[in-house]
């Protein structure tokens, strides 16, 4: 399975040769049966573990209901989480994305406009070199 990997999955990051089967909590499992700590925890988008029971029954109930990727089209959940966050912060809306290189693309078009309108032209942005802001070719 290892070298089929090689042949079909770009190179975009030195991965270790192990292939993981299973997770659960903060532990990952390969195909030899070995355990390991994940440390990385999907680069924070397991921050809770992998497979908690509660996440798997609420995800397990939603996709019995309505599986919907997109943005684009408006379901219920969407409506009651931007509700919970706008009640719950200093903003007045949510804007939702669907990778971290959309969403920080989504901030920097949403500070320069805020610069432009609010504070006399200001749009510049100022990153760091070789920072990360999503995975994008």
């Amino acid at each position: 399975m290892l070298n089929n990997a090689a042949e079909s999955i770009m190179h975009v990051v030195t991965r270790p040769e192990q292939v993981m089967v299973r997770g659960k909590g903060s532990y990952l499992w390969d195909a030899n049966g070995n355990r390991y700590l994940d440390f990385i925890q999907g680069w924070a988008v397991n921050s809770l573990g992998h497979c908690p029971p509660v996440l798997v029954r609420a995800i397990n109930k939603q996709m019995k209901e309505l599986l919907n990727g997109s943005p684009a089209l408006l379901n219920n959940q969407m409506i009651a989480a931007a509700d919970l966050l706008v009640k719950n912060s200093c903003l007045d809306k949510v804007w939702f994305g669907n990778s971290g290189a959309e969403v920080n693309e989504g901030a920097i078009k949403l500070a320069r406009k805020y610069g432009a309108q609010h504070l006399n032209g200001a749009y510049e942005i100022i990153t760091a070199n070789n920072s990360f802001h999503g995975r994008t070719l």
